[in-house]
This record gives structure tokens, sequence and C-alpha cells, in this order.
């Protein structure tokens, strides 16, 4: 299970830190630094909703191992691309197999470990976290040493250690009885992973002002998280004078912030009859990191990244809420879906806009004003999601 929590988020950040000495070889420029940043979340967002489909045909462990071989795949395609067009298809791939596993790896949980989801939970959410952050810290150094290629490619090394132990869970299912293969697969148990959700219910998550606010305020926070993963070090790079070494220091630096926060703000919010407070904290934490960046880029440059890096923690709070606002399991499923749907398809929408931005100013101020205006979805869905309220009391006052 942490193996494979290592191996979904390592390529989000591995080339920002390195477009430099990518650039070399492949030549990107600001707009197509862009649109490399959205794939993160746009096929987080595509392969996520397309995940359950393919379930209902694939187990789950087979479904997993075909997500982890994507990874790998990827991994390896990229650091062999001779162009753009191969780099950003191979990106895609990549991203698509975490977009799969993303999905798949909470009902994984279920399905095993069924008396300690929460603590497991906790466990590979924080991976996650950890396994942001390392990847811009040592990407310079190993472009440096070796070559960018390698520093983009190693990553598949992962994947490979993650396949091997399901690889051998599946072969060994492969070998038993044909009367245990289908009493595992139609199990009661795995008929409660992923309840279906009916097409009644999917049309009032659509109506529902609670499901639009949270996916309104994932998305908001996914894309700056997703604008600061492609940009921040070239933004720390030209305007607090770092070197490529340090940014990439300092984009560990906010991917890590996400770590004790991980931790902290699923308990908090199950705890608290409103989570207004935690909501108005992560927008105090934006609007402080991003204000040094304008106004005093260069005095404390560790300082506004760990600000703007805190200001995530709305990440969490909203993945929490999805259980914290629905009563039922079909609820629980059709709210996640939608607020993580929803939630990606904006946050892809970050890198690109910066990119745009950046090129058409030639400078970092428009940019950094329009993710401060963004917080403004913060605040309107931020004021409906705070009041303790169940997704399926929209579907009762929309049928009275």
């Amino acid at each position: 299970m942490v193996l494979v929590a290592v191996n979904l988020r390592t390529a989000v950040a591995a080339l920002s830190p390195i477009f430099s000495q990518i650039s070399v070889d492949v030549p990107v420029d600001s707009v197509g630094v862009g649109l490399l940043g959205t794939l993160p979340p746009l096929c987080f967002a595509v392969f996520g909703l397309l995940a359950p489909a393919l379930k209902r045909h694939l187990r789950l462990e087979t479904l997993l191992i075909a997500a982890l071989c994507a990874i790998l795949i990827g991994h390896l395609a990229r650091g062999l691309s001779p162009d753009y067009a191969v780099l950003a298809l191979a990106s895609v791939l990549t991203f698509a197999g975490m977009g799969v596993a993303n999905v798949v790896l909470p009902p994984i949980v279920k399905k095993y470990f069924p008396s300690s989801i929460g603590a497991l939970t906790s466990v590979y959410v924080t991976i996650m976290a950890l396994f942001s952050l390392i990847p811009p810290l040592v990407a310079v150094p190993v472009a440096d040493s070796i070559g960018w290629r390698v520093s983009v490619s190693m990553w598949a090394v992962l994947a490979l250690v993650a396949i091997v132990p399901w690889l051998g869970l599946w072969m060994r299912d492969r070998r038993s009885t044909a009367a245990a293969a289908p009493a595992a697969s139609d199990s009661p148990l795995d008929a409660e992973l992923l309840p279906e959700v009916s097409s009644a219910v999917a049309g009032t998550v659509w109506r529902s002002g609670l499901a639009w606010s949270m996916g309104l305020l994932f998305g908001a926070t996914s894309l700056n998280v997703y604008a600061a993963f492609a940009w921040l070090p070239e933004i720390l790079i030209d305007l607090a004078g770092v070197s490529p070494a340090q940014a990439g220091v300092l984009l560990s630096l906010y991917a890590g912030m996400g770590i004790p926060f991980s931790l902290l703000v699923p308990v908090l919010a199950s705890r608290m009859r409103s989570v207004g407070p935690l909501i108005a904290l992560g927008l105090v934490f934006y609007v402080l990191g991003y204000g040094g960046l304008l106004l005093a880029p260069a005095a404390l440059p560790w300082l506004w990244v760990a600000l703007a890096g805190a200001g995530p923690l709305l990440f969490p709070l909203v993945l929490v809420l999805v259980g914290l606002r629905s009563r039922t399991p079909e609820g629980t499923v059709a709210l996640s879906g939608f607020t993580q749907g929803i939630g990606y398809a904006l946050g892809a929408l970050g890198p690109l806009l910066v990119g745009v931005l950046h090129e058409l100013s030639g400078g970092w101020t428009a940019p950094l004003v329009f993710l401060l205006l963004t917080l403004a979805v913060v605040v309107v869905a931020g004021r409906v999601v705070a009041r303790p309220r169940m997704l399926e009391d929209d579907w009762h006052s929309s049928h009275s």
C-alpha cells in the first residue's frame, strides 16, 4: 500500500526545477511549460472519472497493476523524449496511471484492511505529500551530475518496486480454483467498494449548492497548488534571485508544508461544528505568502514559500469533508466524484493561465495578482462549505 502511495505524486514536480536544462534538448516556452503543468490535474480528473467504469470490467488488483505499469512506462518515456510532443504524451501516460491509482487505492485499503481504514488513509496521504517534495529536492543535483534525462526517468524504479508485490498477489489469485475466483470478485465486500450512483442521484448532485461549493473550493486550491508546482521555481529565480538548486529546495519546502496539515486538518475538522476557522486560516496563509512574493520577494523567500505552502491545508480539508458532508455510501461516492472532477478540471487551468499571463506581461506581478484574485472563490464557496449540512438534504429539498 505504501509503495503504491509513493508513486502517486513523483512526476508532478520533477520537471519544473530543471526546465532550463530540459529546454537545451527539448525547446519549451512559457506556454509549453504551462501546458505541461495542466496535465496532472487534468489527467487526475479525466482518468479518475474513468476508473470506476474500468473497475466494472477489471479486478481492483489488475487495474492497480495496469496503472503502475503506465506510471513506469511514462517515467521512462519522459526521460527519453526527443521533442516536446513526446514529452507531453509521456506525461499524459504517467499522470493517467496516477489518476487511476488515486481512485483505486481507497477501495484497495477497504478491501484488505477494513478495520484500519482511517489509519492507513492517513499514512498513504502523508506518504503522497512526502514524495511530492522529494523530486524537486533532488532533481537539480541529479541533473547537474548525471543529466536531466536520468533525473526525470529514475522514478520508474519506484513504480517497478511497487508492481512486484502486486503482481505476485495477482498471480496467486490466478492460480486459485475456478470456484474461488468468481466468489472473490463478486463478494459483498467488492460490491461495497465503489457503490453505483444512480442517474437520479448524479443529476441531483449537479444541482446541489453544497456540491458546487465543494468543487469550487477544491478547484481553487488545486489551481493554486499546480500553478506553484509548475512555476514557483521560475518565480523565485526571477524575483528572489535564487539559484535553480535553491529554487528546487524551496519548492520542496512548499510541498513539505502539506505533511503536517495532512495529519492535523482531518482530525480537527472532524471535531469542529463549523470548519470556517480552518478555511480562514488557509486564506490568511495564501495572502501573506503571495503578498510577500509581490512586495519583498528577496527579503525572506523561504518564509513566503512556507506561508503559501500552508495555504493548501484546504486540500485535506475538502477530502475529509466529502465524508463529513454526506450520510450514505451513494452520497459519498457522488460527492467525491463531483468534487474531484470539478476541482481537478479547474486546477488544470492554473499553470496554463499563469504561463499565458507571464508571456503577455513579461513579469510575475500579473500572475501573482491573478492567484490572489482566485482566493475570492475560496471566500464565497467556503461560506457554504463551512456550515454543517449534508448532501442528502439537498436531495430531499430538490424532490419536495
